[in-house]
């Protein structure tokens, strides 16, 4: 029987395979390597520090404004047309910073999580149109700006450094920069590192060049900014789940209706975020007008659901970390109507603020996942805890689209592992259901293009 024999021209597996390790022992003894890796972990300690104070600031202009001055106009809650002028401010500010400063504002949080495209000019627009939006009651969380601020402020000192201004060492800068600012917000280095895999879309000896960067500055941001949160005695607002009660073993029913809620889950988010995307398209055309609009629309919203529920206008207002943690903690507080309100209308004020303010989309999805998981936690057999786990997991992995991050980062909400088959399971399935659902509005169709003339001799193929 004749042997089938590899041609010289085409390598066996035998002398492929050796390559990935060596290219990778190579890459992490060159000395330019060994240099990044030093300055990412220097790197990890301003932007920390950065981020600890926009954290203190945004959270102060956030409880001043919300909580103190109407408790100094005689109210325990602001009053229901509280968010009208609070909105309409935001609107106009973040419409002007878009249409007058570099960088328009940052990235537009309808596309999601995004890392990259850093530029020291833009970074003040950025910052300012985060301060005036999220305090002021943007349906939005602080990652948005807080990633460029991490990967502007990490190639600056590059250039102190005076290292050489590659798209080698931009990317690996600029990449821890953004994970140390993401450990700070989520308060865990893990969830910086496998964000940043799946965003950045490497592999191979690529992965860990990019990746041992962001977790040594990320792991030591996180040192940092804990800290300074112990010495200071000052708060950031944290994002987690304080389950009262004791938490549940799972057993068939619960990971069964998982499947449910999951999929319920990405079916309830999937139009909100298309929205977006479309609404986005129209807000850049005539940003300023257009902005303000989004933004009173958004505070129609809080004022419809507090007029409806009797409930604060800050449950559909603001970010949702203080809802979240009043849902996971006082669950039978909750009853079926208001938390049908709740997904509606912060639903529909998440797609407008995702399509014109500036932010990012992370917190407000989790809520909106938590409050949908309570809604459908009377089913029989499903627990409490169960059910806003998998709604936090299905709305998270179809807003970011992004399922290894959206488990890492559920658990870590959550606080325990517990949960992680629910978790898992969850972001499986609403990831298929949004990828199948089609996208709104379609796009259209792309014009063939004319045939191009056949090719001559010697031409290039």
């Amino acid at each position: 029987m004749a042997q089938s024999q590899s041609s010289p021209s085409e390598p066996s597996a035998e002398r492929v395979t050796p390559q990935e390790p060596e290219l990778l022992r190579h890459m992490v003894r060159s000395p330019g390597y060994l240099t990044s890796l030093g300055l990412s972990a220097l790197v990890g300690i301003p932007v920390s520090l950065a981020a600890f104070w926009f954290l203190v600031a945004l959270h102060q202009l956030e409880h001043a404004l919300w909580t103190d001055l109407p408790e100094a106009l005689g109210r325990d809650t602001p009053p229901w047309w509280w968010p009208l002028p609070l909105l309409l401010v935001a609107g106009t500010l973040v419409g002007l910073i878009v249409t007058h400063l570099p960088g328009k504002g940052g990235h537009v949080p309808a596309g999601g999580v995004s890392v990259g495209g850093f530029s020291a000019n833009a970074l003040p627009g950025v910052l300012l149109a985060a301060l005036v939006a999220l305090p002021l009651g943007a349906v939005l969380g602080p990652e948005g700006p807080l990633i460029a601020l991490g990967g502007c402020l990490a190639l600056v000192f590059r250039n102190l450094a005076r290292m050489p201004a590659t798209p080698h060492t931009a990317a690996l800068l600029g990449a821890a920069g953004s994970a140390a600012a993401i450990s700070a917000i989520f308060g865990n280095p893990l969830i910086a590192a496998v964000l940043l895999i799946e965003v950045a879309g490497v592999g191979g000896p690529r992965l860990f060049a990019v990746v041992l960067p962001a977790l040594l500055a990320s792991g030591i941001g996180s040192l940092v900014f804990t800290g300074l949160g112990h010495w200071t005695g000052l708060g950031t607002g944290s994002l987690s789940v304080p389950f009262d009660q004791p938490l549940p073993r799972l057993d068939a029913p619960d990971v069964g209706w998982t499947l449910v809620v999951a999929a319920a889950v990405a079916l309830c988010m999937h139009p909100f975020l298309a929205a977006a995307r479309a609404i986005a398209a129209h807000v850049a055309r005539r940003p300023l007008g257009r902005t303000v609009l989004c933004a009173l629309g958004a505070a129609i919203c809080c004022v419809l659901y507090a007029l409806t529920t009797g409930r604060s206008t800050a449950n559909v207002a603001l970010s949702g970390q203080a809802t979240l943690a009043d849902l996971a903690s006082r669950p039978e507080a909750w009853g079926i109507g208001a938390l049908i309100a709740l997904v509606l209308f912060k639903g529909v004020a998440y797609t407008l603020c995702l399509a014109a303010l500036r932010g990012g989309p992370v917190f407000p999805a989790l809520c909106l996942g938590a409050a949908a998981g309570l809604v459908l936690a009377p089913l029989p057999g499903l627990g409490v805890v169960p059910a806003m786990a998998a709604g936090m997991a299905a709305a998270a992995v179809t807003a970011l689209r992004l399922p290894v991050s959206s488990v890492v980062l559920v658990v870590l909400v959550l606080g325990t592992s517990a949960m992680i088959p629910v978790v898992i399971i969850a972001v499986v399935v609403a990831f298929v259901v949004s990828e199948l659902l089609p996208e709104w509005p379609a796009k259209p169709a792309v014009p063939a293009a004319p045939a191009a003339p056949a090719a001559r001799a010697g031409d290039p193929g």
